[in-house]
């Protein structure tokens, strides 16, 4: 076929923008969009085989009764790159560092680290809501299951922080087998891994608070134990609250790590993580103004009204329904956003306002973690963007320690 007589953006546009979010065998698809992000900074050889595949793929769909060559598939996708739709948070045009977004949720590391100049050269995610929500804000579709090499094997050779809000699991059998240097079986051996084979210059890591204490501390040990002993990083940790650290209106602590390699960061005994900041925003810099949709009001006959409008009596602070009872939070702020706030009922944030007793709406809850009003929020149900909302981190305080990552480096 002649590529220039054949191919036009239109041809393209509708099969392009609309990938099916599938993990298939060989993460074509992640292979492709991670390959259109990438093709100029020197980090997307690992993805241009697959790439040309794919686009192979979109050819065989259009044009089902002709062969297409890998040096017309090439061309193509070179078209594609330079004909890219604009997407609504791009990577900076001055790019001054370049990281890998692990566990990567809805994007909120990669928000952060963009924000201060950063590029982002691989992400994976499995949850498939989950990547429809990155995709949409970044025109990009996460890579698949990182615990198997055929999805390792996709990370550049070369990049300077590995960002992961790695979930836990209990060490407890590594460690009666092997003693807690042994991360065997759980998501931080992967984690652990692609840390030994790239040597990244910095590791910023997130978790719950709780992840300190954890099968008595000995889980939190193990993570320590592995980055120092093992993998002769420089580690720093250190519980940080939303509220009084990012000037955010949530009540939100979080554990952070962040380590450097000693022989390619100097420096790194001057790293300090950010100091407190005067909490100025109330919850009324996040609340949405006006009535919301009659969906997220409680009617008068519904069972617990009574209930909630004998607690909910300000209109200045986030209530937490717990099941049977209301729980106000005391300093005014939200209480801590949590993954399942949308379903059965639990941990739902409730607020009173002019026009009743109502839920906080997702736009709300993404607000609370620093969100941008224009992150799009895609067509999902409400229980997912929920659960996104409470899964991420809170993006503001991401940027802070952020930059007093770049600050060493």
């Amino acid at each position: 076929m002649l590529l220039k007589e054949k191919i036009s953006i239109e041809c393209f546009k509708d099969i392009k923008f609309k990938i099916r979010l599938v993990d298939s065998k060989k993460d074509t698809e992640a292979a492709f969009s991670h390959y259109l992000h990438n093709s100029k900074n020197g980090v997307a050889e690992s993805c241009k085989a697959d790439a040309i595949a794919h686009v192979k793929n979109l050819f065989d769909y259009k044009y089902p009764n002709e062969e297409i060559s890998n040096l017309a598939a090439e061309e193509a996708l070179q078209f594609l790159i330079f004909q890219q739709e604009k997407i609504p948070f791009p990577a900076p045009k001055k790019v001054s560092f370049k990281f890998i977004d692990l566990f990567a949720g809805i994007g909120g590391f990669r928000l952060a680290l963009q924000n201060i100049g950063g590029k982002c050269v691989y992400t994976s995610e499995w949850d498939k809501a989950a990547k429809t929500t990155y995709k949409e804000n970044f025109g990009e579709i996460p890579f698949g299951d990182i615990t198997k090499d055929s999805t390792k094997n996709y990370i550049p050779e070369k990049f300077d922080i590995l960002c992961a809000g790695f979930p836990c699991q209990a060490f407890s059998i590594a460690g009666n087998r092997k003693g807690f240097a042994d991360t065997r079986g759980t998501l931080f051996f992967d984690v652990e891994d692609i840390i030994s084979k790239h040597r990244p210059k910095a590791v910023f890591l997130e978790n719950v608070k709780n992840l300190v204490t954890h099968d008595k501390g000995k889980t939190f040990k193990t993570i320590i134990e592995v980055l120092e002993k093992k993998l002769k990083y420089k580690v720093y940790y250190k519980v940080l609250n939303s509220m009084t650290h990012a000037n955010m209106p949530q009540n939100r602590e979080r554990i952070f790590i962040v380590a450097f390699d000693p022989k390619q960061v100097r420096n790194f005994s001057q790293f300090k993580f950010p100091e407190k900041i005067e909490l100025t925003k109330t919850i009324h810099d996040i609340l949405e103004k006006g009535k919301q949709e009659e969906k997220y009001y409680y009617a008068k006959s519904h069972q617990y009204y009574p209930e909630l409008k004998k607690t909910m009596t300000s209109k200045d602070t986030v209530y937490q329904w717990r099941r049977v009872y209301v729980r106000e939070n005391k300093s005014n702020v939200c209480p801590t956003l949590t993954a399942n706030m949308g379903t059965g009922g639990h941990n739902v944030p409730l607020i009173k306002d002019n026009y009743g007793i109502r839920k906080l709406t997702p736009r709300e809850c993404f607000s609370f973690q620093g969100y941008p009003e224009n992150y799009i929020l895609p067509n999902l149900a409400n229980g997912r963007l929920y659960m996104q909302a409470g899964n991420s981190v809170t993006t503001t305080l991401i940027e802070r320690i952020a930059n007093q990552i770049i600050e060493i480096l």
